[in-house]
């Protein structure tokens, strides 16, 4: 269980930068060079390089030699980690806002 939150600490950490957010999100649409990555960004080379580091380190992009490039894609397993995590507080939510929901019923 220990291993498990250690885990999901550094896909929080990863995912707190909004830069690797957006990394994340155009590997939604498939696998993508290095190079092409740093054109979405007005950010250096070197700099996505490092967004790229933390986002490897937390498993959540996996990258590949391609002849000179290197290819990367998106790791879904650790975001199904967190979701199910998350689950647990969208359950607490949904109950929440039915009590909610009855109270203000119940005060007209």
């Amino acid at each position: 269980m220990r291993n498990q939150m250690v885990t999901s600490d550094i896909v929080f950490k990863a995912l707190a930068d909004p830069t690797r957010r957006e990394i994340l999100s155009i590997l939604r649409n498939g696998s993508c060079s290095v190079g092409d990555l740093a054109a979405n960004f007005h950010t250096s080379r070197p700099a996505i390089s490092k967004h790229l580091r933390v986002l490897r380190e937390a498993k959540l992009v996996k990258d590949t030699p391609l002849g000179t490039s290197r290819m990367c894609e998106l790791n879904p397993e650790p975001l199904k980690r967190i979701d199910a995590w998350l689950n647990d507080y969208k359950h607490f939510w949904d109950r929440s806002l039915v009590r909610l929901k009855a109270h203000v019923e119940n005060q007209r």
